[in-house]
């Protein structure tokens, strides 16, 4: 996730702010061409048990790589490694593969990784998370420790490990409705305190000028950060309620009655610029974030947040439940017709 400071956040929204009157409507269908043939009912499908165990197996897994920072074998074994997953599942999967200049000026060799579920189907919601970890723990007190490289076990992890139990769902519980899972790459390697927010996200940059499919369009997508903490509280984020106010309302309202209100608040938050941001701004996709935003820390998010601490100690199979059993019901009911 990247930093919190409240002044780039603002600058990072007014980068936009022109373009979200632009943005389509999310319970909005999307305009379809008059030749296009017209698609059956989705077949209704029960909406699936999200099984916390095996969330919590494949966050562990990525952790066990080590720090996924680009340029390193642990991040090329975990991109082989996610691939391979997505692609078991069923899913059709594409590795985009781009070169980004991180604010250091270092070169960074990334991937976006893209799962597929019914790629021809015309309706489609996106679902992401970022799988890079942050180079430095630059959170840390101890200053020698700012120098090591985030394990990344909530932050990074735990969304790409909710992700990919909700992709085994699909396999096993396939749906007519069409579902990009994407694990953006290069979130993390912004500079902490700069005045550019563009420094940040730079695989969702990528993506949102260069789609995976020409003329590529969803519904909407939600976008996960931090979502597997002991504890967690979801807010709803402000930029998430500048591009889709009603697709948050009906979230953490599906969430209340679901018997998660006390990981879905119902408080608003200060805007966060990450993922959804540049893919709401650029790619004209309205795009929300599931984020944890504790109420009483002094960066604005959880006290292992860019320190060596993000490991699988924080970890919370109950979070990732409350998380991964919300996200599959929007997704089955989006698919039934229900949501």
């Amino acid at each position: 996730m990247i930093a919190g400071s409240m002044n780039r956040l603002l600058k990072g929204l007014l980068f936009g702010a022109s373009l979200i009157l632009m943005l389509p409507a999310c319970e909005q269908d999307q305009k379809t061409p008059e030749t296009t043939v017209t698609q059956q009912p989705a077949r209704k499908v029960p909406v699936p048990s999200f099984n916390q165990d095996s969330a919590y197996a494949w966050v562990a897994a990525q952790v066990a790589f080590g720090p996924r920072v680009p340029n390193t074998e642990a991040h090329r074994r975990c991109r082989d490694w996610l691939a391979a997953k997505l692609e078991s599942f069923g899913a059709r999967v594409i590795l985009q593969d781009f070169t980004a200049t991180a604010y250091t000026g270092r070169q960074l060799n990334c991937t976006n990784i893209i799962g597929s579920f019914n790629p021809e189907a015309q309706k489609r919601i996106l679902l992401a998370a970022h799988w890079d970890s942050r180079f430095v723990s630059d959170q840390e007190r101890d200053f020698d420790k700012q120098k090591l490289p985030v394990p990344g076990a909530d932050d990074g992890a735990s969304g790409v490990g909710v992700l990919l139990e909700i992709a085994r769902l699909l396999g096993t519980h396939p749906i007519d409705m069409g579902v990009d899972i994407i694990f953006f790459d290069a979130e993390d390697q912004g500079e902490d305190g700069g005045t550019s927010a563009e420094s940040w996200c730079l695989g969702a940059q990528h993506w949102a000028r260069n789609p995976h499919v020409s003329g590529y369009r969803a519904r909407y997508g939600i976008l996960l950060d931090m979502v597997g903490a002991r504890g967690a509280r979801f807010a709803k984020e402000g930029a998430s309620m500048s591009f889709a106010p009603q697709l948050v309302n009906k979230i953490w309202k599906l969430a209340r009655q679901m018997g998660y209100g006390q990981y879905f608040v119902d408080a608003t938050t200060g805007a966060v610029t990450d993922d959804h941001f540049f893919v709401s701004t650029i790619a004209r996709i309205p795009m929300i974030d599931i984020i944890n935003k504790p109420a009483d820390t002094d960066t604005g998010f959880g006290p292992h947040w860019h320190t060596q601490a993000d490991n699988m100690d924080v970890i919370s199979k109950r979070t990732l439940k409350a998380v991964g059993q919300v996200v599959t019901a929007v997704v089955y009911r989006e698919n039934n017709g229900t949501f």
